[in-house]
């Protein structure tokens, strides 16, 4: 679901700039991986980089129910996973001024559209791995770390700092569809007051 979800956020990032009659290329890579005058540089260089930096368990949904009734049967199950996801969005152009343009659009669009459901959002099925994206719900929040943040942030991607924005993408639940256990339902109770006493 983690990769699911970038994805869909990359492909949608990508029509927008496409719609806007902005040429620009996306990718969803590691932006650690950058070194100005590698070999590979130009894997990463002139484009518009989508990058994971953290993953963050949302406690205040920890305690769901772990039971599921389907028809006469009880499941028990593990509580589904809720995680927050902080996405970095930097800009990896030599003109400065291209890369504050991309890092603008992309606000833009994400102020334009802050939820993504399987409702409103089109996607290439193809694109992702799994089926378990027939019912989606992420929220997208700008997240604006103190300076001193945001330079452990850059020091631990390399030290060298980008024109960048980085946002925080609540609720990807994630569930293993496996059965702990399993017992027939309940329906009634039998016996009389006089059988306890």
């Amino acid at each position: 679901m983690i990769y699911e979800s970038l994805q869909i956020l990359k492909e949608q990032l990508d029509n927008y700039f496409t719609d806007i009659g902005l040429s620009r290329t996306i990718e969803l890579r590691n932006i650690a991986l950058w070194e100005n005058g590698r070999e590979d540089d130009a894997k990463l260089s002139e484009k518009l980089i989508l990058t994971l930096l953290r993953l963050e368990e949302e406690t205040t949904l920890k305690n769901t129910p772990h039971v599921r009734v389907n028809e006469t049967k009880t499941e028990y199950r593990n509580p589904p996973l809720h995680l927050n996801m902080f996405l970095l969005i930097a800009a990896n152009f030599k003109n400065y001024d291209t890369s504050l343009i991309s890092i603008s659009k992309a606000i833009e669009f994400f102020q334009g559209k802050k939820v993504f459901t399987s409702a409103n959002t089109v996607y290439n099925r193809d694109n992702v791995t799994s089926d378990v994206l027939d019912d989606f719900r992420f929220i997208l929040e700008i997240y604006s770390p103190s300076f001193e943040e945001l330079n452990n942030i850059w020091g631990t991607l390399g030290g060298r700092q980008l024109p960048s924005v980085i946002y925080k993408i609540q609720l990807i639940q994630i569930e293993r569809d496996k059965k702990l256990a399993e017992s027939e339902v309940i329906t009634h109770i039998g016996g009389t007051l006089n059988d306890y006493f």
